[in-house]
């Protein structure tokens, strides 16, 4: 609760004695290139993977002659907008993005660069935070629609190249009862899962002390907090949406 409550105080100054807003336009267009572009290439990597494997285990397991080919493109399409391409892509973004923020911040701590800007007057936890939190806010949901669409390719160029649906049997199935609902879910996961990393890792590797040794530390507690909240507001966002 201590902790909980250390959070809740550090997420409330970062919206308080904030500088003029023309001020944090350049800093959230680096964290947005260094949140979203950088991390491309690993989401698409994963995503591709997640949509080609499902779709080959998928096919393995649907032997019965009742059951129409079309359902593993089906199948395929719900797993990874629903699940897959946002909270197993959260996850691993929490690994590459929230272990360099905190150990960023955490650098930042133990070199005193964090005490010079308190000397400067200014609000460090604003300046240094808020822009990381609305490039995360931001970016996360258009690296969740990318996500979906390498799943989906992913899954048609294994499901078709290997034989186990036809092309038109595969996007008859993305096509068959589609709720557009599912795709705002996965937006607004994505939305709070990107909160969520930025903000436990920025007050990770804020509230640092020590030296190298505990920078190394708190951005593995980053990683573990903000798996372990991706999970649990995984589980809550399903009771209150679905």
């Amino acid at each position: 609760m201590k902790n909980l409550g250390s959070f809740l105080l550090f997420l409330t100054a970062t919206v308080r004695n904030r500088e003029k807003f023309r001020t944090y336009i350049p800093l959230i267009v680096t964290e947005c290139d260094r949140i979203g572009i950088d991390s491309i290439f690993i989401v698409s990597v994963v995503s591709f993977s997640i949509g080609a494997v499902t779709a080959i285990q998928t096919a393995a397991n649907l032997i019965s002659p009742f059951v129409p080919k079309y359902t593993v493109s089906l199948i395929v399409r719900d797993m990874t907008i629903l699940e897959l391409c946002t909270t197993f892509t959260c996850v691993v973004l929490a690994g590459k993005i929230g272990s360099n923020i905190a150990g960023n911040l955490g650098t930042m701590r133990i070199t005193e660069q964090i005490d010079a800007l308190e000397v400067m007057g200014i609000n460090s936890i604003s300046y240094l935070v808020l822009p990381k939190i609305i490039a995360a806010v931001f970016m996360f949901p258009l690296l969740v629609i990318i996500s979906a669409f390498l799943s989906l390719l992913g899954g048609y160029m294994a499901a078709v190249y290997t034989g186990a649906v036809s092309d038109y049997e595969y996007v008859f199935g993305i096509r068959f009862g589609f709720i557009p609902q599912n795709v705002t879910f996965a937006l607004i996961k994505s939305v709070v899962f990107g909160f969520l990393i930025a903000s436990i890792s920025s007050y990770r590797g804020y509230i640092t002390q020590g030296g190298s040794l505990e920078v190394g530390q708190n951005s593995t507690k980053a990683v573990v907090n903000s798996c372990i909240a991706i999970l649990i507001a995984d589980y809550l966002l399903a009771q209150l949406l679905m």
